[in-house]
C-alpha cells in the first residue's frame, strides 16, 4: 500500500454527527470488501454516519435496479450527504447525481477506480445506454468532485481520470502502483480516500 506525505488527521470529537457518507461497492463487491469496512470504521470514529449497501445482484448488475437501490439508501439527498464510490460504484454515483432535479445537492463525491463509459466487460454496458451528463452530475455536487486513479489499473485505463477532470472538474489524485485499489492489491485500509472524505467534510 502507498503511502501518502500528507498525514491522515487523528479523530477528534468535532466531527460533526450530521454528516453521512454511502460508500458504493464495485461489481461482484460487497460490504465487507476491500477497504470497505475499515473506512466505515474510520468515519464513525469521527461521529460520521456510514453506510455500506449492498448492491443487488452484484455479479450481473443492472443500472436501473442499482439507482434504485441507492436513492432507497440515501433518502433524501442533502448537502450533508456525501458519496464515495469504487469501480462500477463510481458509474452509478455518476447516473444518480445526473438524475437529481435542479438545485437539489448532495456534498460532494471521491472516485475510486472509476470510469464513465464503457471499458470492455459486456456485463456492465447495460450503465452506459446513453453518455453520461457531467454537466449535470457537476450541478448537483456541493463541493469539488475527486477521482483517485492508479497509474497501473488493469481493469481501469488512468485516462478515465482524465476524463472526470475535464468534464467533471474533478480533482485527479493519481496513485503510482494502486492497481484496482482491491484487496488482493492490499488495499484493506486506504488511508487517501479517508483524508479526501475529510477534506470534502471539513471534518479532522
Amino acid at each position: 500500500i502507498f503511502v501518502s506525505k500528507t498525514k491522515v488527521r487523528g479523530s477528534s470529537p468535532r466531527g460533526p454527527a450530521m454528516k453521512k457518507v454511502i460508500i458504493v461497492h464495485g461489481w461482484e463487491g460487497k460490504p465487507t470488501s476491500n477497504w470497505f469496512p475499515w473506512l466505515k470504521s474510520e468515519l464513525e470514529t469521527r461521529g460520521v454516519q456510514t453506510e455500506v449497501p449492498a448492491m443487488p445482484n452484484s455479479e450481473l448488475p443492472r443500472e436501473s435496479e442499482w439507482l434504485v437501490h441507492l436513492r432507497a439508501t440515501i433518502g433524501e439527498p442533502e448537502e450533508d450527504t456525501f458519496l464515495i464510490g469504487h469501480s462500477l460504484g463510481c458509474v452509478t454515483i455518476l447516473r444518480y447525481l445526473e438524475s437529481l432535479p435542479e438545485g437539489v445537492r448532495v456534498g460532494g463525491a471521491v472516485f475510486v477506480a472509476g470510469f464513465s463509459e464503457r471499458i470492455g466487460f459486456p456485463e456492465l454496458n447495460n450503465f452506459f445506454s446513453c453518455p453520461v451528463d457531467f454537466r449535470r452530475a457537476r450541478r448537483a455536487s456541493l463541493q469539488q468532485i475527486v477521482a483517485i486513479q492508479s497509474d497501473n489499473d488493469k481493469y481501469v485505463p488512468a485516462w478515465h481520470g482524465e476524463v472526470f477532470r475535464d468534464k467533471l472538474g474533478a480533482r485527479l489524485v493519481t496513485i503510482p502502483n494502486g492497481g484496482h485499489f482491491n484487496r488482493s492489491e492490499g488495499f484493506t485500509e486506504f488511508p487517501q480516500a479517508l483524508l479526501e472524505l475529510l477534506d470534502l467534510m471539513d471534518v479532522e
